[in-house]
């Protein structure tokens, strides 16, 4: 056999030469349409940002803007203090010429700062009525910003106010929203923060706030029940009360015996109280048999247990007492007893349409009492 021939290793396939990087297509310009001008738009006339560069881009040295001129600092302290004081602007060695004052206006606007008198602001917090907290003051157990405040002292919300040395946190009445809380009081329950006999409050059932305190409206007896009113604002709750105001209210009551016309007619005319002639606005039955009969009737002021004193001035004797209504805000059927609803706003809004307008002034000095008028009603509400 013939000898087999070696084989011969696989031709490897030539080597192409290296590739030049590919190079983007010249884009050929359109045809039949004309050029464009050199000079279209101003952004033709930009230099490009050089591609691979971090260089930002920089206008033409014949666009910039000039470098502004140093400013002294004497010249920079008259700008800022001397034109907007009219008094300086003109006054000699000021070369420079005034600029003129342009009203403060949008978020630099110039606000001034709410202010109220020092025993108001507290009042409104629920420390304590105005006349026991401008004695306070008077004392020197209120200071402001670290000084002995006095009576009648406006506050900012800016200023710190502390009583016995412990800071308070105050918001004026321009910083707060109105609220009005409704409570439907049972029996049993005394209308105070303090009770030297340790009975139960009123203010434990109620929702705290935080900011303030609950100021109520007026009271009722221990032994009375029915609608109780507190609000956050003590202006407020003295509006309500003042017998200015014309606000009635209206009370349930079931007596013991048999009201006759003549006892009738002197309740709707006035009885002879020991502080003064008090009346009832309306008066009608409402229902009940026998001698437990029950009457609705109105007031149009509130003094210290007046309607069962009415009663009583006539030879009644009242066996229980209920408010139902206070001007038009009504005992709410849902509102269980022990129970608090806060006002809407539209039932706000209408109670605040049946006030007055609040006086321009405070009102004047009472001649009787030698006390002022706000101060003989405070806390001096009937049940």
């Amino acid at each position: 056999m013939p000898p087999r021939k070696p084989k011969s290793p696989p031709k490897s396939p030539p080597k192409s030469p290296p590739k030049s990087p590919a190079r983007s297509p010249a884009r050929s310009p359109a045809r039949n349409k004309p050029e464009r001008a050199a000079a279209a738009s101003p952004a033709a006339s930009r230099p490009r940002r050089v591609a691979g560069r971090n260089t930002p881009f920089r206008a033409p040295l014949d666009k910039r803007r000039p470098a502004p001129e140093p400013v002294a600092a004497g010249d920079l302290a008259q700008e800022q203090d001397g034109v907007d004081n009219l008094e300086n602007a003109g006054s000699v060695g000021n070369t420079t010429p005034p600029r003129r004052a342009r009203p403060a206006s949008g978020r630099g606007a110039a606000v001034e700062m709410p202010s109220v008198k020092l025993q108001k602001a507290l009042a409104d917090a629920g420390l304590g009525s105005r006349r026991e907290l401008e004695e306070w003051i008077a004392g020197g157990r209120v200071s402001v910003n670290g000084e002995a405040a006095h009576v009648g002292q406006r506050i900012s919300p800016a200023d710190k106010v502390r009583v016995n040395g412990r800071l308070v946190h105050l918001r004026l009445a321009d910083e707060r929203r109105l609220r009005v809380l409704l409570y439907h009081k049972p029996e049993g329950e005394i209308v105070s923060r303090q009770d030297p006999q340790g009975r139960p409050s009123v203010f434990d059932k109620l929702p705290r706030m935080r900011g303030g305190r609950w100021i109520a409206v007026g009271r009722l007896d221990f032994n009375s029940c029915g609608l109780l009113l507190f609000t956050n604002d003590g202006a407020f709750a003295d509006r309500l009360m003042h017998p200015r105001s014309g606000i009635d209210r209206e009370y349930a009551v079931r007596i013991i015996g048999e009201l006759g016309l003549e006892a009738r007619q002197r309740l709707l005319e006035g009885v002879e109280l020991e502080d003064g002639i008090a009346r009832f606005g309306r008066l009608a039955e409402g229902g009940g048999e026998g001698t437990n009969r029950w009457y609705r009737v109105t007031l149009n002021e509130g003094r210290n247990r007046e309607v069962r004193r009415m009663f009583e001035a006539v030879g009644l004797t009242v066996s229980r007492l209920m408010r139902v209504r206070y001007g038009p805000v009504q005992m709410p059927p849902r509102l269980k007893r022990g129970m608090a609803l806060e006002l809407s706003p539209d039932d706000l809004k209408a109670l605040m349409r049946a006030l007055p307008p609040p006086p321009l002034s405070s009102p004047a000095p009472s001649a009787a009492r030698g006390v002022r008028q706000e101060d003989a009603f405070e806390f001096d509400e009937d049940d």
